[in-house]
């Protein structure tokens, strides 16, 4: 299926691994060219150059800290106006209530939760000035399971949940579709560091944190291309008429619990 997307400009966030970088690949193998955003500017560097040798699209790399207050207006002067703009970074700690500080809250929060929204302020104003565009926040179950064991994680995804669908709400009258994807467990490093945290609040080895997952849909957690597919699809004209909504790729775990 021709996605119709060859030839337009995307900014992806947290794209040197995991789901950006799979969504990066998604993106570029339908010929658009891209921007690509992280702190390792090594990782970043190495993604450009695998993306450009195999699908030959042009891309740019911005090594940034987008928690720091005031990066992610300088990102957006800096890449311009661009058609699709796919918001991934962020990790925000596992734990109960009582073992996450509010250090761990704030500094989480400014790059999951402010990084994305700011972002979304800042492109959303290009876009309205360019006729259009359109943006995909990739979020989390953790705002619809609402686990104890996830507050600070929980209390953010729930909170982009509702902006997601807020400005959904009112981007199709300057021609933007804003939506969300909420993963569920998938195959990242941040999956695992997650799992040996809560082996270790619980008392046990980290390194059986494989365990600490439970029974999964199909006995396994999604891999990055399975969540980067659903991303690109709703990133692309053929779900032209999609906004506001969120789209949960857990598998049905979120269902059957």
């Amino acid at each position: 299926m021709d996605l119709h997307l060859r030839g337009k400009q995307a900014l992806i966030t947290g794209a040197s691994r995991g789901i950006g970088r799979a969504v990066a690949e998604g993106l570029a193998e339908e010929g658009v060219n891209l921007h690509l955003v992280a702190r390792s500017r090594t990782d970043l560097e190495r993604a450009r150059m695998e993306l450009m040798d195999r699908h030959q699209v042009q891309v740019e790399v911005h090594a940034m800290d987008l928690s720091q207050r005031g990066r992610a207006e300088a990102l957006a002067s800096r890449v311009g106006s661009v058609d699709l703009l796919i918001n991934n970074a962020g990790a925000i700690p596992a734990g109960p209530l009582n073992a996450v500080d509010e250090d761990a809250w704030r500094t989480s929060w400014d790059l999951k939760m402010f990084a994305y929204i700011n972002l979304c302020r800042a492109m959303y104003a290009r876009m309205r000035d360019a006729g259009g565009g359109v943006i995909v926040n990739v979020i989390g179950t953790g705002g619809e399971r609402h686990d104890p064991g996830y507050i600070a994680g929980v209390t953010a995804n729930a909170g982009l949940m509702a902006f997601t669908r807020a400005v959904g709400a009112g981007g199709p009258r300057h021609g933007i579709r804003v939506v969300g994807v909420n993963p569920g467990l998938t195959r990242t490093d941040r999956m695992e560091n997650q799992a040996r945290t809560r082996a270790r609040m619980a008392g046990r080895d980290p390194d059986q944190w494989p365990r600490m997952l439970g029974r999964l849909p199909f006995d396994r957690p999604a891999e990055p291309v399975e969540v980067a597919d659903v991303v690109v699809f709703l990133a692309s004209p053929r779900a032209s008429y999609v906004s506001g909504t969120i789209v949960t790729v857990d598998g049905g775990h979120s269902v059957a619990r």
